[in-house]
């Protein structure tokens, strides 16, 4: 009777085992999806900003702690901070956002267009700041 116990119990602490490596595999599996999807938003984050812009006015805004990039046309202003906050490593005070329309163009007879884009001037927080163009 004893062996008939003792193997009851034996298959009890089977299952038990059983269930708690399963349920520590979907933990595990759990915690790499989180990893994968972090991973994803960061690749998101760095597809958003296109470009910095560089021209006469944006290097006035520098000295205002100001700076402009070309961004995708689907982004919007949280998502532009996130992304100049995770790839340049400052703080964002504010963004502003402005669509810069198509532009009939003509090259003797031949019409065309100039393509429009999106365009973000990020003000920084004091104390920070960003060298797009080494000095």
């Amino acid at each position: 009777m004893t062996s008939l116990f003792s193997k009851i119990k034996k298959e009890k602490k089977e299952e038990e085992e059983k269930k708690d490596k399963e349920e520590k595999q979907a933990l595990t599996q759990k915690t790499e999806i989180k990893e994968q999807r972090k991973l994803l938003e960061k690749a998101k984050l760095f597809d958003i900003i296109l470009a910095p812009i560089i021209t006469e006015k944006s290097t006035r805004l520098m000295e205002k702690n100001q700076y402009q990039f070309k961004v995708k046309k689907d982004a919007n202003k949280t998502l532009i901070k996130q992304a100049i906050e995770e790839i340049y490593g400052v703080k964002v005070e504010k963004v502003r956002t402005i669509k810069v329309p198509e532009k009939p163009r003509r090259l003797g007879r031949f019409f065309g267009k100039k393509p429009g884009y999106k365009k973000a001037i990020v003000t920084l927080k004091e104390g920070y700041s960003i060298e797009i163009a080494p000095k």
